[in-house]
């Protein structure tokens, strides 16, 4: 069993995932295979735009913020995935070279009345740069407990 369990996902608890920085390749790469619209992927095309530059596409700024959670707080606790969630926002355009810092935030937590050995936690993660918010999103995600009735 995980060292992250429901009973830790208390409301109000922030966890730190990290920074990132956007590299222009792995960005490109994303938006080639996934996001193909032009201000993704031609420079010209992005300064041209309401973005002002070539920018990221929002589902690659929501895959760093998940490979943040995975890599602080999925890979060592109880997760049972996610039945999913009410809000995504991109608020600003990511950049090529940006540096963003991860976070998350515990909401609310309540016990699964079906399955009491399952916790319901809703998070909001958030991306930002420098003081600028650039994502946020709120969803549920599943937990097991530690206690198992």
């Amino acid at each position: 069993m995980g060292m992250i369990a429901y009973e830790d996902l208390t409301p109000g608890r922030v966890f730190d995932l990290g920074d990132v920085e956007v590299d222009r390749a792995e960005m490109l790469a994303f938006a080639e295979r996934f996001d193909p619209q032009p201000f993704h992927l031609d420079e010209e095309a992005g300064r041209n735009s309401v973005l002002g530059g070539l920018c990221a596409s929002g589902w690659f700024t929501a895959s760093l913020w998940m490979r943040g959670y995975v890599d602080h707080v999925v890979a060592d606790s109880t997760s049972q995935g996610s039945p999913g969630g009410n809000e995504l926002a991109w608020l600003a355009p990511v950049f090529p070279g940006d540096v963003l810092q991860l976070k998350m935030e515990v909401n609310s937590q309540r016990r699964s009345q079906s399955k009491p050995n399952l916790g319901l936690v809703e998070i909001t993660g958030t991306a930002d740069r420098g003081e600028e918010r650039v994502m946020r999103f709120t969803f549920v995600a599943l937990f097991s407990t530690r206690e198992q009735p």
